[in-house]
């Protein structure tokens, strides 16, 4: 076959482009000579078809992994009922949410504080049915039945502060304040289990509290004033 010939509706011109029927150079090497690609367009070109396949990508598999989650057989409802402080409160809590991320996020609960968040510290210990718990490791999902009581419960109805908030007080207690409300609500889960605790049953029910100021000895004091009916 000739240069010259025609073949599929195009002729070959010197082997190196390609021309139309209609006169128009397609070829690869006229493309680029007409609009040659910059390194800046190359690079630019490469990071918003890679943007585009990954948005594409997370969004298929966010919405595949949303209604696998929604179909399996241990899915959780998202809002549930919580009964805090003798409040029914409804709140938006996700599937892994910790109870004490609720209480201070959702909730707006803040006297519960997070420090360690790994169940070491006592920081932001609560009472669940009048037990304390670390609420930095209890699923909110677990405790929507039972009753929850933060430091913001502790108030009389009146406003009057709860006999270990007014012991620590008296007794020189807090000093930066950070761990007290931790320390408190593990004073009153004790002395609701026993009444009048022995100083050793005091030390091992509170070891599980730190103090950064070293006001263990005032803790001490307070919850054996407490116990004394003092």
């Amino acid at each position: 076959m000739s240069k010259d010939e025609k073949k599929d509706g195009c002729k070959s011109v010197g082997g190196d482009s390609r021309e139309t029927t209609d006169g128009e150079d397609r070829s690869l090497f006229s493309r680029v000579r007409a609009k040659p690609v910059t390194r800046r367009d190359f690079i630019k070109g490469v990071i918003s078809s890679g943007a585009t396949i990954a948005a594409v990508g997370y969004v298929s598999s966010s919405s595949g992994a949303d209604r696998a989650w929604a179909a399996s057989p241990g899915a959780v409802e998202r809002l549930i009922s919580l009964t805090v402080n003798g409040r029914t409160r409804r709140v938006d809590v996700l599937p892994q949410e910790t109870l004490a991320m609720t209480l201070r996020y959702k909730l707006g609960l803040t006297g519960t504080k997070l420090s360690c968040d790994r169940g070491e510290c006592g920081a932001c210990t609560v009472l669940i049915d009048d037990v304390a718990y670390n609420s930095c490791s209890t699923l909110t999902h677990s405790v929507r039945n039972r009753n929850i009581t933060t430091i913001e419960g502790l108030e009389g109805s009146s406003g009057q502060l709860h006999p270990v908030q007014k012991a620590f007080v008296e007794e020189l207690g807090p000093q930066c304040g950070f761990c007290t409300p931790g320390q408190i609500m593990s004073a009153v889960a004790l002395l609701k289990a026993h009444p009048h605790p022995t100083r050793d049953e005091i030390l091992v029910s509170m070891s599980g509290n730190m103090c950064r100021c070293g006001s263990y000895d005032h803790y001490l004091k307070a919850i054996t004033r407490v116990a004394q009916g003092g």
